[in-house]
């Protein structure tokens, strides 16, 4: 709810700060005191467009002030703030600040924040709607009809959309599986190529480095057989090192008693037997273990350039391989089978279409029901406000195929046609002014508390009418302000007299400078306002009188 309103420098306007309350607040005043700039100003925090020509003359720049009591956190409001990473202290008022500056440009701010003219745009739209001739907003823009009659009707489109989400699901997943067989059909015959191929080599993981420690090993060997060879010639044989040590440590051991220091050469020459045949017993071991068998060595290299080179064509590390060949078997089994996997998510996409379609047409069904209900209900406000000529309907037609969404596969539209025999058209299009607001009014008490903005503000609702059509229009509106706040200009003693609270906007001069000013009327001064209204330049007795009859009426 609008709470207060502070101007500065708007044209006429000078300083002015505003409170209003529930229910239905009037202003009234006569033609020209500035009723428009003070409903300029508060479009221009909401988000109108920002006209440095509204900079009152000789000030740098104008500024407005917007305060709303703090919306609930369900509220469209809060939840525009909250996805514009706003941030809304519990129980503090919602501020909404405009400057424009004299040789042009403005800045916008929600709660000293910083923010764009589109987004106050689209908050301003979420607390207020202003019902005027030139208003595009609100019950004007069809974009909201649809969502309005749903709320009237108790329409509930969960299930449809439940419905339609696990539709797209399905058809994702569908176009996913065709896209992806698509592609692997292209490459049928290179698959089937590789895979044949990978297959035979067989490469496995970890065998590059096991084929190339082995073919190591026995270039290793090659290098050392010759002298591996030799030194195994010097140390066995008839005639090696250890067989003369031998045939020594025997003729020794013959002769060792002659002298006794031949024992200690025998002993010594008995260990250097020892010595050497444990030295020939390792070399045989090393010989064995680096003896190598050239045809194997060959087959090593051969697997071993294969291996990098297949794995270079593929562009893979050689250890990779095997992954690679599952991988693409996997792709050449999923075209082969393809045709299978793909009829069955057609006839998944298929069930869920339908059940989109039985929730949708079910929906349908109901707001068909509930628009017939709206028509009635619309139409039984009509003659009380003038507007017995006319007729309204509310347009529930399909939509094409490609517009259906989880809301349904409908259009929803109000019309309204002026005249008998006139055809139906949107409301901007046949009605004027005066008939305009009239008809949002009687779609509005129409549709009571189902959604909207909580505050309404009507401007000169009651222009081009009077007596019982005034009257009528006054009843509605504070019929409409038991769940609304409603601010409305009018120039109807009527209207005015129905009102929580009364706004005079008059206009003063000292002769140079002329400035706009509003004042919030006692009962006494609502009195001699409404008299003036019905009486005009001078308030008479007879005119005070009735202006008290009507004031006591409601």
């Amino acid at each position: 709810m609008l709470s207060a309103l502070s101007i500065r420098n708007v044209v006429l306007i000078e300083a002015l700060d505003l409170d209003f309350g529930a229910g239905l607040s009037v202003l009234t005043g006569e033609t020209g005191a500035g009723k428009s700039i003070l409903l300029d100003s508060l479009g221009l925090a909401l988000g109108a467009r920002a006209d440095s020509g509204l900079v009152r003359n000789g000030e740098a720049q104008a500024s407005v002030t917007a305060t709303f009591d703090p919306p609930p956190a369900d509220h469209r409001a809060a939840m525009l703030l909250a996805d514009n990473g706003i941030d809304m202290e519990p129980g503090e008022p919602l501020l909404i600040r405009r400057t424009v500056k004299a040789d042009g440009g403005s800045r916008a701010f929600v709660n000293d924040s910083a923010c764009s003219a589109a987004l106050l745009r689209e908050l301003g739209g979420c607390l207020v709607e202003i019902h005027g001739q030139h208003d595009d907003r609100g019950l004007l823009n069809a974009r909201g009809h649809r969502a309005l009659l749903d709320a009237y009707g108790r329409c509930d489109a969960g299930a449809v959309g439940a419905a339609y989400g696990a539709w797209r699901k399905a058809a994702s997943a569908l176009a996913e599986a065709r896209e992806t067989v698509d592609m692997a059909a292209r490459d049928r015959d290179y698959l089937a190529h590789a895979v044949d191929e990978l297959t035979r080599f067989g490469a496995q993981p970890g065998e590059e480095a096991t084929l190339a420690e082995e073919r190591a090993s026995m270039q290793k060997g090659a290098r050392l057989t010759d002298d591996l060879s030799a030194i195994a010639d010097c140390l066995t044989g008839s005639d090696g090192g250890l067989a003369q040590l031998r045939q020594a440590a025997r003729r020794l051991d013959r002769i060792a008693a002659e002298d006794e220091r031949l024992a200690a050469v025998l002993e010594a020459l008995d260990r250097a037997v020892v010595e050497a045949g444990e030295a020939e017993d390792r070399l045989a071991e090393v010989a064995e273990a680096l003896s190598f068998d050239p045809a194997r060595l060959d087959d090593i290299e051969t697997r071993l350039f294969d291996l990098r080179g297949l794995a270079r064509k593929h562009q893979v590390q050689p250890d990779d391989l095997a992954d690679l060949c599952a991988d693409m078997a996997a792709r050449l089994t999923a075209i082969e089978g393809g045709e299978e996997h793909i009829a069955a998510l057609e006839a998944d996409v298929a069930q869920k279409a339908a059940a989109y379609r039985a929730a949708a047409q079910a929906l349908s069904s109901e707001r068909q029901l509930a628009a017939g209900k709206l028509d009635a209900a619309v139409a039984a406000e009509l003659a009380p406000l003038k507007l017995d000529a006319a007729r309204f309907r509310t347009v529930v037609a399909p939509l094409d195929e490609g517009q259906w969404t989880g809301q349904g596969m409908d259009r929803v539209e109000f019309e309204i046609s002026t005249n008998p025999g006139a055809p139906f058209a949107p409301l901007t299009k046949i009605a004027s002014g005066g008939e305009l607001s009239r008809f949002i009014l009687a779609l509005k008490v129409a549709l009571a508390e189902q959604g909207g903005a909580d505050t309404l503000i009507f401007d000169e609702i009651d222009r081009g009418v009077g007596g019982a059509v005034a009257s009528a229009i006054g009843e509605r509106l504070s019929r409409l302000a038991r769940s609304n706040q409603i601010l409305v200009v009018t120039h109807s003693p009527q209207v005015a007299a129905r009102g929580a609270g009364h706004l005079l906007i008059a206009k003063s001069s000292d002769g140079t400078v002329t400035r706009t000013g509003v004042h919030a009327l006692d009962e006494g001064e609502r009195r001699e306002e409404i008299a003036r209204m019905l009486s005009g330049a001078e308030i008479t007795a007879e005119a005070r009188a009735q202006a008290e009859r009507l004031l006591e009426r409601v």
